[in-house]
Protein backbone atom coordinates (compact mmCIF):
# COMPACT_ATOMS: atom_id res chain seq x y z
CA UNK A 1 0.00 0.00 0.00
CA UNK A 2 1.82 2.86 -1.19
CA UNK A 3 -0.36 5.95 0.36
CA UNK A 4 -0.17 5.13 3.93
CA UNK A 5 -3.85 5.34 6.54
CA UNK A 6 -4.25 7.55 9.22
CA UNK A 7 -4.71 5.06 11.64
CA UNK A 8 -2.91 4.82 14.82
CA UNK A 9 -1.59 1.38 15.60
CA UNK A 10 -1.36 0.91 19.47
CA UNK A 11 1.00 -2.64 20.37
CA UNK A 12 1.60 -3.26 23.82
CA UNK A 13 4.77 -5.19 24.78
CA UNK A 14 6.81 -7.14 27.58
CA UNK A 15 9.27 -9.36 26.56
CA UNK A 16 7.77 -9.75 22.73
CA UNK A 17 11.18 -10.48 21.16
CA UNK A 18 9.95 -13.21 19.52
CA UNK A 19 6.67 -11.51 17.93
CA UNK A 20 7.34 -8.23 17.48
CA UNK A 21 8.86 -7.90 14.35
CA UNK A 22 5.65 -9.52 12.54
CA UNK A 23 3.31 -7.41 14.15
CA UNK A 24 4.87 -4.02 13.35
CA UNK A 25 6.01 -4.96 9.82
CA UNK A 26 2.26 -6.12 9.50
CA UNK A 27 1.36 -2.82 10.65
CA UNK A 28 3.55 -0.66 8.30
CA UNK A 29 0.40 0.80 5.95
CA UNK A 30 -0.74 2.41 8.98
CA UNK A 31 0.88 6.43 9.20
CA UNK A 32 1.30 5.92 12.81
CA UNK A 33 2.81 3.01 15.43
CA UNK A 34 2.92 3.32 19.07
CA UNK A 35 4.67 0.68 21.04
CA UNK A 36 4.27 0.73 25.01
CA UNK A 37 6.55 -1.39 26.82
CA UNK A 38 6.50 -2.77 29.63
CA UNK A 39 10.46 -2.59 30.54
CA UNK A 40 10.86 -6.01 28.54
CA UNK A 41 14.57 -7.59 29.39
CA UNK A 42 14.72 -8.77 25.61
CA UNK A 43 15.12 -7.23 22.53
CA UNK A 44 11.75 -6.02 22.34
CA UNK A 45 12.87 -2.26 22.32
CA UNK A 46 15.16 -2.54 20.52
CA UNK A 47 13.28 -4.32 17.49
CA UNK A 48 10.49 -1.84 18.16
CA UNK A 49 12.73 0.95 17.22
CA UNK A 50 13.16 -0.21 13.91
CA UNK A 51 9.57 0.49 13.44
CA UNK A 52 8.83 3.73 14.79
CA UNK A 53 10.33 6.30 17.43
CA UNK A 54 7.19 6.32 19.43
CA UNK A 55 7.87 3.61 21.84
CA UNK A 56 6.73 4.59 25.39
CA UNK A 57 7.85 2.66 28.93
CA UNK A 58 4.81 2.11 31.34
CA UNK A 59 4.51 -1.07 33.64
CA UNK A 60 0.87 -3.03 32.71
CA UNK A 61 -0.46 -2.26 36.54
CA UNK A 62 -4.08 -2.67 35.62
CA UNK A 63 -5.11 -4.02 32.45
CA UNK A 64 -7.97 -1.37 30.97
CA UNK A 65 -5.81 1.39 32.82
CA UNK A 66 -2.63 0.55 30.59
CA UNK A 67 -4.52 0.28 27.57
CA UNK A 68 -6.97 3.35 28.08
CA UNK A 69 -3.32 5.33 28.81
CA UNK A 70 -1.69 3.63 25.77
CA UNK A 71 -4.62 4.55 23.14
CA UNK A 72 -4.55 8.32 24.50
CA UNK A 73 -0.84 8.24 22.83
CA UNK A 74 -2.42 8.17 19.77
CA UNK A 75 -2.57 11.66 17.40
CA UNK A 76 -5.34 10.11 14.78
CA UNK A 77 -8.67 9.79 15.61
CA UNK A 78 -9.16 5.81 14.68
CA UNK A 79 -7.15 3.25 17.12
CA UNK A 80 -6.19 -0.22 15.89
CA UNK A 81 -5.32 -2.52 18.90
CA UNK A 82 -3.23 -5.15 18.33
CA UNK A 83 -1.24 -7.62 20.22
CA UNK A 84 2.45 -8.50 20.07
CA UNK A 85 1.47 -12.13 19.07
CA UNK A 86 -0.97 -10.67 16.29
CA UNK A 87 -0.42 -9.27 12.52
CA UNK A 88 -2.79 -7.80 10.27
CA UNK A 89 -3.47 -9.34 7.23
CA UNK A 90 -3.14 -7.29 4.06
CA UNK A 91 -6.77 -7.78 2.92
CA UNK A 92 -7.60 -5.70 6.50
CA UNK A 93 -5.40 -2.93 5.74
CA UNK A 94 -7.21 -2.74 2.33
CA UNK A 95 -10.70 -2.78 4.14
CA UNK A 96 -9.62 -0.39 6.76
CA UNK A 97 -8.40 2.09 3.98
CA UNK A 98 -11.92 1.68 2.07
CA UNK A 99 -13.50 1.82 4.93
CA UNK A 100 -12.29 5.06 5.60
CA UNK A 101 -11.78 6.79 2.20
CA UNK A 102 -15.90 6.24 1.69
CA UNK A 103 -16.74 7.21 5.74
CA UNK A 104 -19.19 5.63 8.20
CA UNK A 105 -21.73 6.36 10.73
CA UNK A 106 -19.90 3.76 13.18
CA UNK A 107 -17.76 4.43 16.06
CA UNK A 108 -15.75 1.27 16.15
CA UNK A 109 -15.54 -1.95 14.34
CA UNK A 110 -15.12 -5.34 15.54
CA UNK A 111 -12.02 -7.43 13.70
CA UNK A 112 -12.28 -11.28 13.06
CA UNK A 113 -9.24 -13.23 14.84
CA UNK A 114 -7.85 -16.49 13.19
CA UNK A 115 -6.22 -18.08 16.39
CA UNK A 116 -3.73 -20.70 16.02
CA UNK A 117 -2.25 -23.30 18.56
CA UNK A 118 0.68 -24.07 16.71
CA UNK A 119 0.53 -24.11 13.56
CA UNK A 120 -3.15 -25.29 13.73
CA UNK A 121 -6.07 -23.21 13.35
CA UNK A 122 -8.74 -23.38 15.62
CA UNK A 123 -12.01 -22.74 13.40
CA UNK A 124 -14.75 -23.81 15.80
CA UNK A 125 -15.24 -24.02 19.52
CA UNK A 126 -16.29 -20.37 19.49
CA UNK A 127 -12.51 -19.36 18.51
CA UNK A 128 -13.26 -17.92 14.84
CA UNK A 129 -14.35 -15.61 13.69
CA UNK A 130 -14.43 -13.99 17.51
CA UNK A 131 -14.47 -10.24 16.57
CA UNK A 132 -13.31 -8.14 19.08
CA UNK A 133 -13.82 -4.37 18.90
CA UNK A 134 -10.34 -3.70 17.79
CA UNK A 135 -10.82 -0.63 15.49
CA UNK A 136 -12.33 2.15 17.61
CA UNK A 137 -12.54 6.29 17.46
CA UNK A 138 -9.56 6.98 20.08
CA UNK A 139 -12.58 9.52 21.89
CA UNK A 140 -15.28 7.45 21.54
CA UNK A 141 -13.75 4.23 23.17
CA UNK A 142 -12.41 3.46 26.32
CA UNK A 143 -12.38 -0.27 28.83
CA UNK A 144 -13.35 -1.06 31.93
CA UNK A 145 -10.61 -0.44 34.35
CA UNK A 146 -10.04 -3.74 35.99
CA UNK A 147 -6.84 -5.97 35.78
CA UNK A 148 -8.37 -9.19 33.58
CA UNK A 149 -10.63 -9.25 30.88
CA UNK A 150 -11.72 -5.57 30.76
CA UNK A 151 -14.77 -4.54 29.17
CA UNK A 152 -15.12 -2.24 25.81
CA UNK A 153 -17.04 0.86 25.99
CA UNK A 154 -18.06 2.68 23.26
CA UNK A 155 -19.93 5.70 23.07
CA UNK A 156 -22.17 5.25 19.74
CA UNK A 157 -22.53 2.52 17.21
CA UNK A 158 -20.48 -0.67 16.32
CA UNK A 159 -20.18 -2.81 12.94
CA UNK A 160 -18.11 -5.63 11.59
CA UNK A 161 -15.59 -6.00 9.30
CA UNK A 162 -14.76 -8.95 6.77
CA UNK A 163 -10.74 -9.10 6.92
CA UNK A 164 -8.71 -11.14 9.69
CA UNK A 165 -6.17 -10.27 12.42
CA UNK A 166 -4.37 -13.46 12.76
CA UNK A 167 -3.51 -14.45 16.19
CA UNK A 168 -0.54 -16.67 17.23
CA UNK A 169 -0.43 -16.91 21.07
CA UNK A 170 0.24 -20.43 21.36
CA UNK A 171 3.06 -21.82 19.59
CA UNK A 172 2.29 -25.06 22.15
CA UNK A 173 -0.07 -26.38 24.94
CA UNK A 174 2.58 -25.43 27.57
CA UNK A 175 2.21 -21.86 26.56
CA UNK A 176 -1.41 -22.17 26.34
CA UNK A 177 -1.64 -23.58 30.14
CA UNK A 178 0.86 -20.35 30.99
CA UNK A 179 -1.46 -18.10 29.79
CA UNK A 180 -4.55 -20.14 31.45
CA UNK A 181 -2.74 -20.19 34.91
CA UNK A 182 -1.65 -15.96 34.87
CA UNK A 183 -5.44 -15.53 33.70
CA UNK A 184 -6.84 -17.92 36.25
CA UNK A 185 -4.82 -15.83 38.84
CA UNK A 186 -5.89 -12.58 37.38
CA UNK A 187 -9.79 -13.33 37.36
CA UNK A 188 -9.57 -14.87 41.27
CA UNK A 189 -8.63 -11.56 42.52
CA UNK A 190 -11.16 -9.98 40.53
CA UNK A 191 -13.50 -11.96 41.91
CA UNK A 192 -12.22 -11.09 45.80
CA UNK A 193 -12.22 -7.21 44.51
CA UNK A 194 -15.89 -7.61 43.12
CA UNK A 195 -17.13 -9.38 46.31
CA UNK A 196 -18.76 -12.02 44.35
CA UNK A 197 -20.52 -15.06 45.24
CA UNK A 198 -18.85 -17.99 44.33
CA UNK A 199 -18.78 -21.69 45.50
CA UNK A 200 -17.83 -24.90 44.57
CA UNK A 201 -21.03 -25.97 43.39
CA UNK A 202 -21.06 -23.00 41.30
CA UNK A 203 -17.68 -23.82 39.88
CA UNK A 204 -18.02 -27.01 38.83
CA UNK A 205 -21.33 -26.02 37.36
CA UNK A 206 -19.54 -23.44 35.05
CA UNK A 207 -16.63 -25.27 34.56
CA UNK A 208 -18.99 -28.49 32.91
CA UNK A 209 -20.92 -25.83 31.19
CA UNK A 210 -18.11 -24.50 29.27
CA UNK A 211 -17.02 -27.63 28.49
CA UNK A 212 -20.58 -28.69 26.93
CA UNK A 213 -21.22 -25.41 24.99
CA UNK A 214 -17.20 -25.03 23.57
CA UNK A 215 -17.12 -29.06 22.41
CA UNK A 216 -20.66 -29.55 21.58
CA UNK A 217 -23.02 -26.88 21.32
CA UNK A 218 -20.40 -24.71 19.07
CA UNK A 219 -18.82 -27.63 17.56
CA UNK A 220 -15.23 -27.77 18.95
CA UNK A 221 -15.15 -31.42 18.44
CA UNK A 222 -14.81 -30.98 14.44
CA UNK A 223 -11.22 -29.16 15.61
CA UNK A 224 -10.56 -33.47 16.94
CA UNK A 225 -8.39 -33.35 19.52
CA UNK A 226 -7.46 -29.85 19.95
CA UNK A 227 -10.99 -28.76 19.56
CA UNK A 228 -11.20 -31.01 22.35
CA UNK A 229 -8.18 -29.89 24.69
CA UNK A 230 -9.77 -25.92 23.83
CA UNK A 231 -12.89 -27.33 25.57
CA UNK A 232 -11.46 -29.33 28.45
CA UNK A 233 -9.28 -25.83 29.31
CA UNK A 234 -12.41 -23.44 28.61
CA UNK A 235 -13.64 -25.57 31.47
CA UNK A 236 -10.56 -26.06 33.79
CA UNK A 237 -10.37 -21.86 33.72
CA UNK A 238 -13.28 -21.76 36.21
CA UNK A 239 -12.04 -24.18 38.28
CA UNK A 240 -8.94 -23.13 38.97
CA UNK A 241 -10.30 -19.81 38.95
CA UNK A 242 -12.17 -20.48 42.15
CA UNK A 243 -9.00 -22.78 43.63
CA UNK A 244 -6.91 -19.44 43.22
CA UNK A 245 -10.36 -17.43 44.90
CA UNK A 246 -10.54 -19.85 48.22
CA UNK A 247 -7.12 -19.49 48.96
CA UNK A 248 -6.76 -15.97 48.44
CA UNK A 249 -10.35 -15.94 51.02
CA UNK A 250 -8.97 -18.07 53.05
CA UNK A 251 -5.23 -16.99 53.33
CA UNK A 252 -5.78 -13.59 52.10
CA UNK A 253 -3.74 -11.92 49.80
CA UNK A 254 0.18 -12.47 49.58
Amino acid sequence: MSTKVPVSVVVITKNEERNIEACLQSAQWADETIVVDGFSQDKTVDIAKKFTDKVFMREMDIEGVHRNWSYQKAKNDWVLSLDADETATPELAKEIAEMLKNGTEFSGFAIPLRNYIGDYWVRHGGWYPAGKLRLVKRDKFKYEEVGVHPRAILDGQWSCLKSDIIHKGYPDFEHFLGSLNWQTTQEAKKWVDDKRRMSFGIAINKSLNRFVKTFIIKKGYKDGFIGFMVAFFAGLYQIISYAKYWELKIRGPK
